[in-house]
């Protein structure tokens, strides 16, 4: 399926949660956010269906997202419904990390393919102040796992914020290089100001190659991550939003302040 600038739509990033357990200060306020109502939240069969008529549009790459998606109840579940529809190339997960070690071996058996953790320094106590509270060690350990179980490729998902030194980037740099682990470095986004660029060792960003489209956890589906464009699944219907979703996707992102990072996954 192509959209009106004659580009490939066939990815799909899915929001299943707003919840996170860390609160990284480029992402969330100290004191958290409003959480949506529990039933606002697509159930996973809902989130099934809508996959399933994604795939049927030529959709082959699908990625859980968050909030982190991790927190969300019984999510090998869902992973497990995704992986029976046939025609997914590609089922990958972005996370913190931190709840990997315990689930990485029941993801990987449902049929999770690969996961892309989120890492921004090896050192402890920075980790800690960015992450307001995270546990480094947590992290580390998630990423053994994962690689353990096949989850791979693993991929270290890098943001270059206010804080971020030139001896941070080397170590990541160096402990990817050792590990066998793919590293990709994504500038600090602003939302408002409509501020991004281009993935440094990946393909978000690039406007020209845009191939995706979002869905947020509340069941809106979105062109684009800069944009307040949303279509409502529930109001709509699957078909209607992700045709409209898909026909109004713009040449480029501008500015979003009708969503935040931690509905829609960055």
């Amino acid at each position: 399926m192509y959209d009106r600038f004659n580009r490939k739509i066939n990815y799909l990033r899915v929001s299943v949660t707003d919840k996170c357990n860390l609160r990284c200060y480029y992402c969330m306020p100290a004191e958290g956010v409003k959480l949506l109502r529990h039933e606002d939240i697509l159930s996973y069969e809902e989130i099934t269906d809508v996959v399933r008529y994604a795939v049927s549009q030529g959709v082959d790459k699908v990625r859980l997202t968050g909030g982190e998606p991790l927190l969300r109840r019984d999510v090998v579940k869902l992973v497990q419904m995704l992986s029976g529809i046939k025609g997914i190339r590609d089922l990958s997960m972005s996370t913190n990390g931190t709840y990997l070690k315990d689930l990485a071996a029941d993801l990987a058996n449902s049929g999770l393919n690969r996961v892309n953790v989120s890492l921004d320094t090896l050192n402890p106590v920075k980790y800690r102040e960015i992450t307001r509270g995270g546990d480094l060690l947590k992290v580390i350990e998630g990423l053994e796992a994962a690689q353990r179980q096949g989850l791979l490729p693993v991929k270290i998902n890098t943001v270059i914020h206010r804080d971020f030194t030139d001896e941070d980037r080397e170590q990541l740099k160096d402990f990817c290089s050792r590990n066998g682990f793919e590293l990709r470095f994504i500038r600090e986004m602003d939302l408002d100001e409509g501020t991004f660029s281009v993935v440094e060792g990946g393909s978000g960003g690039d406007c020209k190659n845009c191939n995706r489209l979002r869905l947020t956890s509340d069941g809106k589906l979105k062109p684009c991550l800069f944009s307040d464009m949303g279509y409502d699944v529930r109001e709509l219907g699957t078909k209607k939003a992700y045709e409209l979703a898909l026909s109004n996707k713009p040449r480029s992102g501008s500015t979003n302040t009708s969503c935040t990072f931690y509905r829609m996954g960055g």
